[in-house]
């Protein structure tokens, strides 16, 4: 009986080159590593039966690929596409799934505020749009569109008449320009706000420090221990920050912050210090900037828009005090959070840097366009449908 002699595999220096990159690269399926070997060492003038014994493949499969790529080149060495099992759900349906996704709930009738996958799943099944669905089948449907109804984001309208005024104000001192002026050296700008009800909880059992494999743990329950309000100030440009702790918030803890930085260098000499602050009940309006006004003539005092408390930097700074200070709390008194509050300070200072703030006038003038186009856009909608009924 005849033997089949192998098939004589010749590689070109490019094929070679791929082939090897495909034998021994790290990301390389194991599929793809084993059939590029066979190949190289066909190219060797190795018989099936040695390849075999090298590769720990049977002799059937490397006959096999050795034939197709002596055939087919390095495109036949991928899997030839298979027909699978035949759709279940047709397009349709799918489609129909997606829009119920993108519908809040309550619009269909349903009882409840946002999707999730298994409530997808179960009220497609009931209106009969599809039999039986798998939660998981409708996971994959919403993944395709990047659908996410079980998530949601907040938001606000924009309510202050003089917003973009308002805003390029802040925007361009954050960029050291005032009324079109570069700010010179001995200008500062300085954002403030107060971060109130900063509590004392002591717990009713220690904290336990982390360990290997554990979390740290902290005592769900816990003795209050009073709270109080800390106001800080931060240099915009010099990451300064200058912070103190009041028993409440108000007008004159405000004022005692202000007192504090405007008589500390360089401040107290400054040519104008522009403090940064929203319209809470503290220095809110006219009043507010005629107060900080006489009393430091060199301050002058400038609002963020209303509702738009996130232009002021002083949040970053306290975003990071409630990350690394406040939460978790575990203090007996107030007296430790004011130790820690000033610590932590110490500790910002000696390696802070300013934040780099990226959103400019330009960024400002892109989001009021998209918002006049969705305000129109609800506007017809609106006009539309009274007039329909």
């Amino acid at each position: 009986m005849s033997i089949c002699a192998a098939v004589a595999v010749v590689l070109t220096a490019a094929e070679r080159h791929r082939l090897k990159k495909m034998a021994y690269g790290h990301k390389t399926p194991h599929q793809a590593r084993q059939r590029a070997a066979v190949v190289l060492l066909a190219a060797r003038g190795r018989g099936n039966a040695r390849i075999a014994a090298e590769t720990h493949l049977h002799v059937d499969t490397v006959r096999t690929w050795r034939g197709r790529f002596a055939h087919g080149g390095l495109p036949a060495l991928a899997d030839r596409k298979r027909s699978g099992r035949p759709a279940r759900f047709t397009p349709v349906q799918v489609a129909e799934a997606k829009a119920l996704a993108c519908q809040l709930p309550a619009e269909t009738g349903v009882p409840l505020s946002r999707w999730s996958c298994p409530e997808l799943a179960a009220e497609l099944t009931a209106r009969g749009i599809t039999d039986s669905v798998s939660v998981s089948t409708v996971r994959r449907w919403l993944l395709e569109d990047a659908v996410k109804p079980w998530q949601y984001r907040s938001w606000i309208f924009i309510r202050d008449p003089d917003f973009r005024a308002k805003a390029q104000r802040v925007l361009d001192l954050y960029a050291r320009m005032f009324e079109g002026v570069p700010l010179g050296r001995d200008e500062y700008v300085v954002s403030s706000d107060e971060k109130t009800s900063v509590q004392a909880r002591c717990r009713c059992h220690p904290t336990l420090a982390p360990g290997q494999a554990r979390a740290m743990r902290v005592n769900h329950e816990y003795g209050r221990g009073g709270a109080l309000a800390y106001l800080a100030a931060n240099d915009v440009h010099q990451a300064k920050v200058l912070g103190r702790c009041e028993p409440t918030a108000g007008i004159v803890p405000f004022m005692n912050l202000v007192t504090q930085v405007m008589t500390t260098e360089p401040y107290a000499s400054a040519k104008r210090i522009f403090w940064v602050v929203d319209n809470g009940s503290s220095h809110r309006g006219k009043r507010a900037i005629d107060r900080l006004a006489s009393r430091f003539p060199n301050a002058i005092m400038v609002h963020t828009p209303v509702h738009a408390s996130w232009m002021n930097q002083i949040e970053i700074f306290f975003s990071i005090v409630q990350r690394k200070v406040v939460s978790p709390n575990d203090c007996t008194n107030l007296d430790q959070v004011r130790d820690r509050l000033r610590a932590f300070e110490d500790r910002y200072k000696a390696t802070a840097q300013p934040f780099q703030w990226k959103f400019t006038t330009t960024d400002l003038d892109d989001l009021l366009a998209r918002l006049d186009r969705h305000t129109t856009a609800d506007r017809q909608e609106i006009s539309s449908a009274a007039q329909t009924t």
